[in-house]
């Protein structure tokens, strides 16, 4: 009687399981994209029927048949960096580490005019860890207070920023469905950029809305971090690794990282709803500067402050004028 209580449960999470993901895989498929899902659920059905009418017999082979067929199809598909990807993913940044000297290839500095209209940029560079001086973390909204794009900035000797971003790889015509990124949908890639082109396209390109936090990290953290970001990097373009809207997005990676520098480093809801990680730091300790959350929003965004930046050079100067932690600034210099 239990086994028979739980076919129909069984029966009902693999076909609703089985249509979303025959969906998305089969997304650029034409009418298969409608005909592979209604398919699966018209089976599930027809054994659903049969259970009713006491053909049991039936029903627990389709269902051990599903399964089967389920995992031998879901384990071939397999992630890949040979595809036709958007121009802002069309690269992957690599790295090698020598004592000191860290060297980055693919570092993204596009010049956006507009979404549609940039110079594309891939660049060599060069850091010395001796050198890196600090940890911002950028939060970028686009709708929702719960849900912010999630980078994490070093700063070093001069000026020199380098942002870390674990994006979406999209190819080309991709729009982003977070049920999909449940479904092996899209690629992950860990990117590396200059902040005048990630952090400005989302504020003077796409109008989003940014926040810049300085984050307090114990001796040698920054540096480790910095290092765990080369080399996720670097293992993704050797490997491909599919995106997942719960277990490796923006956020999650970030604690993922963390983790290895700060042991013990607790679970917290807010590291899904990655808006509200300015509450999770601050509970942590991890901010400086200011005597609240709210105090630490109000000074760290920036997005005025960007969009009134007509230089990009100053773009790095702009944004950090007055945000808590970082030391006294000039003025917002817009030339």
């Amino acid at each position: 009687m239990i086994l028979q209580s739980a076919i129909v449960p069984a029966i009902l999470a693999s076909a609703i399981w089985g249509a979303f993901a025959l969906w998305f895989q089969a997304s650029r498929a034409g009418w298969a994209r409608v005909l592979l899902p209604l398919g699966w659920l018209a089976v599930a059905t027809a054994a659903l029927i049969g259970l009713a009418r006491g053909h049991h017999l039936p029903a627990w082979l389709f269902c051990a048949a599903l399964l089967v067929l389920l995992a031998w199809w879901w384990l071939g598909v397999r992630p890949s960096n040979e595809r036709q990807w958007m121009p802002e993913v069309a690269r992957l940044t690599q790295g090698a580490v020598d004592g000191d000297i860290v060297t980055l290839h693919n570092v993204r500095n596009f010049a956006w005019r507009s979404a549609t209209d940039y110079d594309a940029r891939w660049e060599t560079r060069v850091y010395r860890l001796s050198c890196l001086r600090s940890v911002d973390l950028v939060l970028s909204y686009w709708g929702r207070p719960a849900i912010a794009h999630a980078m994490v900035s070093f700063g070093f000797d001069g000026g020199q920023y380098v942002v870390f971003s674990v994006e979406i790889r999209r190819k080309v015509d991709d729009v982003f469905s977070e049920i999909g990124g449940f479904f092996r949908r899209y690629e992950l890639a860990v990117l590396a950029s200059t902040e005048e082109d990630s952090l400005r396209v989302r504020t003077n390109v796409r109008g989003e809305d940014s926040y810049l936090y300085r984050v307090r990290m114990p001796e040698g953290a920054a540096r480790s971090l910095f290092l765990s970001y080369v080399d996720m990097a670097t293992r993704l373009a050797a490997k491909p690794r599919f995106y997942n809207t719960l277990t490796a997005n923006c956020t999650t990676i970030v604690y993922q990282l963390a983790k290895r520098i700060v042991p013990g480093l607790p679970m917290d809801y807010r590291l899904l709803l990655s808006g509200y990680l300015p509450e999770y730091l601050y509970r942590l300790g991890a901010l400086e500067g200011a005597g609240s959350v709210a105090a630490y929003r109000r000074a760290g965004r920036y997005t005025e402050r960007a969009r009134a930046t007509l230089d990009p050079t100053r773009y790095s100067h702009n944004i950090r004028v007055g945000v808590p932690g970082v030391a006294a600034k000039a003025r917002v210099d817009p030339s």
